[in-house]
């Protein structure tokens, strides 16, 4: 087993899991353990171009124009980052392919076996470790997005959207063995801890 595995963290908007990332990388940073965070989309260069096309407000995709953006931009964060860093550094995904079958997927209606076999396709033999699956209910869902000074297009969909993305999240890894539901309902300090014990029992 790699001492420096793969965590990704994922769910919907206002889980808190970027916060999350960041409190693990102060840590993983005190420990001088060797890391680097990604975020979808977003990483490398080119990704982060991408990045603003797809997060802008005043962008108007259709559904299978936006998936193939993300994967566009996770494809390049395969050849730039990750696969020079694999086995090198831990590595800290905020969102990952689990992202873009429960928003392409359960909350867009894209076939799912489109999206798994271009995913496939993309990530080759790259396996993660361990996934953080972060839920929100509604109030803090909306009292979180309320409170963001600067909202991007993900920031404005009605409830029931979100609600699709997060159950078919909950659909897809509620029962697998490298999963662990963080509920956001739970202070801050105590969900980091719970992420902390699971990745020393990995480094």
């Amino acid at each position: 087993m790699s001492k420096y595995p793969i965590f990704v963290f994922e769910g919907i908007e206002g889980t808190g899991k970027s916060t999350q990332v960041k409190s693990i990388s102060v840590y993983l940073k005190k420990k001088r353990v060797p890391f680097i965070i990604l975020r979808e989309p977003g990483g490398s260069k080119n990704s982060e171009k991408i990045r603003k096309i797809l997060l802008n407000k005043k962008s108007n995709f259709n559904p299978i124009t936006d998936l193939l953006l993300y994967l566009a931009s996770r494809s390049e964060n395969i050849e730039k980052i990750i696969n020079k860093n694999l086995y090198k550094k831990i590595i800290l995904i905020d969102r990952f392919v689990y992202s873009t079958l429960a928003y392409q997927h359960y909350g867009m209606g894209i076939n799912l076996k489109l999206i798994k076999y271009l995913n496939k396709l993309i990530i080759k033999k790259i396996k993660i470790k361990h996934i953080f699956l972060h839920t929100v209910d509604k109030k803090n869902l909306f009292l979180r997005l309320n409170n963001r000074k600067n909202k991007n297009r993900y920031d404005n969909f009605k409830y029931s959207f979100y609600d699709k993305v997060q159950k078919g999240f909950l659909k897809m890894l509620k029962n697998k063995n490298n999963v662990t539901i963080i509920d956001t309902r739970k202070s801050q300090t105590d969900n980091t801890k719970e992420i902390l014990t699971i990745i020393n029992k990995y480094i």
